[in-house]
């Protein structure tokens, strides 16, 4: 299969404009003609569903929530990248496009890159048109904050809940544009399938989660803005409900899947505290900015804390060990999240760890606190602080934060070409469901600028260029190949409710999750990974074999919609592993134990990094993976797309 980027030609600097000038127009009068489905509500989702009607095309937006305001996009905390260069302190787009392209180690697109540094700076005049109450300085500017990866202030932020913000003013854009009509919403209604025709994707098998009618609906393309699939691990920062299914079951339709395998672990997240839990909690990682991350230096110390007879407050200074400050002196304790997590996982496999179980480390505000004073430590977190006392219960102004990484992001997801649209004509991909912008590891606040500007600035461009090719509203819902998809979807519904075993959806799903953390979570082996895809086929066996699903189809059933997700985790996770044990290198969130500099390494011995740090393989590996599903059983095809560097050139990726 040939994969077609369709990157523009010229300048990395006028490759968009270029392509923007270039691109196809559909004149007003024929916009009105053409349906567009939107799978998702979150900021990529809204955005695109409430631009694409307000420049006239009919748009159905669909989400499994009660309402757009409850997508996963609220939960995004720390801020907004943006390379306005307010603070004056050497941000340019230029200096934005490099950090993305060196945070994500070198495994992204170039081109989209670029495009979405370019975006940002029109996405913060958006918002705050929108009204986003933006932190301002007290004359009144907009504020900005710094994030890992990068050594300038280009974050703008609401406080602790910087997603929430955004995504209640692109839900206002959301609802003018269905009180005018362009948009019709469908609520609690979960994509189940997507339908091709003569191989092109012209509408969406639905499951109304109330009354349980499986249905469809026809447009002339399909977009999915459906977020990550941090979920296949079981304990995430992702809300429950966050699941792979659409971009897993339009893989299963033939669209290719890049680069699962890149999965981002967060340094900052309250740390597991037993087994009952079925969610963790992301803690900001603005509070990097003032907070002040370390270990004891010593086993005994962190014995004592573990067993509550030492206080952190009482440690000396030359106790403790500030091991990102010591590590990563450029940086600090702003290094990105996959240097910053593999850091925290080392202090405590050397024994060191504070939290009962032994995996947790100190995020310490004390000294930012005597420096700045407590009310400007509130007036920036306090909303995060009071999260962390009602969930540990523990003061943070008094007692140092416990955390330790997490799963968070997913930087890999569907393949699309520069257009934003898969290798399935007129299916398009926004957001955290493709894999376009972040290569191996996304950096902080980078997440709400890329579903931002994929809904509101790139795809109302890139869209037209199919849909010019295309003749409106010649596809309905009496096509036979809906009926077929309709028929397909029922039986795998009625199949799971039939099975009636003795085990419940979530005790799979925490199976699988187990087998992914252990040997496909922050460090991986090839070893560990060929024992996940031995032992992930078994699992998936025993559930279709034993899984019990309780209830009806025909009315709201929440193990019903449970056990679909899980299923396809369950297939999902096999593809994932087989990702991470073909790429035999390690790069951002991807960690190979077998491949980690040494010693031994000239690189090392130059100073240019340090033992233990990710060691790509340029010459093998520098390329994007992208799989295709070949059934039941039977392991994926690999594809690639070549990665090209023409404005960056290729290094070792080094926070010293």
């Amino acid at each position: 299969m040939s994969l077609d980027s369709k990157i523009p030609s010229g300048p990395m600097d006028q490759k968009w404009s270029k392509h923007k000038m270039d691109s196809k127009l559909i004149n007003p009068a024929n916009k009105r003609k053409f349906t567009i489905l939107v799978v998702g509500s979150g900021l990529a989702g809204g955005a695109a569903a409430a631009t694409l009607a307000e420049l006239g095309y009919q748009v159905k937006c669909f989400c499994y929530q009660d309402s757009p305001r409850r997508a996963h996009s609220i939960a995004a905390q720390g801020g907004i990248n943006a390379a306005k260069n307010y603070q004056n302190d050497g941000d340019s787009v230029q200096r934005l496009f490099y950090d993305t392209v060196k945070g994500g180690d070198f495994r992204a697109r170039e081109a989209n890159v670029h495009r979405l540094a370019e975006v940002s700076v029109n996405i913060i005049d958006q918002c705050v048109a929108q009204g986003v109450p933006f932190a301002r300085e007290y004359g009144g500017l907009l504020d900005n904050r710094s994030f890992g990866g990068a050594q300038v202030s280009r974050t703008f932020y609401a406080r602790g809940q910087t997603g929430q913000q955004l995504l209640i003013g692109c839900y206002q854009a959301l609802e003018k544009e269905i009180h005018k009509g362009g948009v019709k919403m469908y609520p609690r209604t979960e994509m189940l399938d997507v339908v091709l025709v003569d191989g092109h994707a012209k509408g969406i098998v639905v499951r109304d989660m109330t009354t349980g009618k499986i249905e469809s609906h026809a447009g002339d393309a399909v977009i999915l803005a459906t977020g990550g699939y941090g979920n296949v691990f079981f304990l995430s920062t992702n809300a429950m409900g966050c699941n792979v299914t659409s971009t897993w079951r339009a893989a299963k339709r033939g669209a290719l899947f890049a680069n699962p395998c890149y999965t981002q672990i967060h340094p900052t997240c309250i740390p597991v505290s037993g087994d009952y839990q079925s969610k963790l909690t992301l803690m900001s990682e603005s509070l990097r900015n003032d907070g002040r991350v370390w270990a004891p230096k010593s086993q005994e110390i962190a014995e004592k804390i573990r067993n509550g007879t030492l206080n952190p407050a009482d440690i000396a200074e030359d106790a403790r060990d500030y091991y990102l400050e010591r590590k990563y002196p450029s940086f600090g304790n702003l290094a990105p999240r996959d240097i910053s997590s593999r850091a925290a996982k080392e202090a405590c496999d050397d024994g060191r760890g504070v939290a009962k179980s032994g995996l947790g480390v100190y995020l310490d505000f004390r000294d930012a606190i005597a420096r700045l004073g407590e009310p400007t430590i509130r007036a920036r977190y306090g909303n995060l602080f009071q999260m962390y006392e009602k969930i540990a219960g523990e003061d943070p102004y008094k007692r140092p934060m416990m955390i330790y990484p997490a799963v968070h992001y997913t930087m890999g997801g569907l393949w699309v070409d520069y257009n934003l649209m898969s290798n399935i004509p007129g299916l398009h991909v926004l957001g955290e469901a493709n894999f376009s912008d972040h290569g191996a590891n996304r950096l902080g606040a980078s997440a709400l600028m890329q579903g931002l500007a994929d809904g509101y600035f790139v795809i109302p461009t890139t869209i037209a260029n199919f849909l010019a090719t295309q003749k409106p509203g010649i596809i309905k819902t009496d096509h036979p190949e809906f009926k077929k998809v309709e028929e397909e979807v029922a039986g795998r519904t009625n199949k799971l409710l039939s099975i009636n075993g003795k085990r419940s959806v979530d005790s799979f799903h925490k199976q699988l999750g187990e087998v992914m953390w252990n040997k496909c979570g922050m460090a991986r082996s090839r070893e560990g990974l060929t024992e996940a895809i031995a032992e992930i086929p078994k699992i998936r066996e025993e559930f279709w074999q034993n899984v019990r699903v309780p209830g009806s189809g025909d009315i709201t059933n929440m193990e019903l919609e449970k056990a679909g997700r899980v299923a396809d985790f369950l297939e999902f996770a096999e593809m994932m592993c087989y990702d991470a044990r073909d790429r035999e290198e390690s790069c951002g969130g991807h960690f190979r134990v077998e491949h980690q500099f040494t010693d031994a390494d000239p690189e090392v011995q130059a100073g240019k990094t340090q033992p233990g740090e990710a060691k790509r393989h340029d010459e093998t590996f520098c390329h994007v993976s992208a799989w295709e599903y070949k059934g039941d059983g039977a392991a994926p095809e690999l594809h690639k797309e070549p990665l090209a560097f023409e404005a960056v050139h290729l290094a070792i990726r080094s926070y010293a």
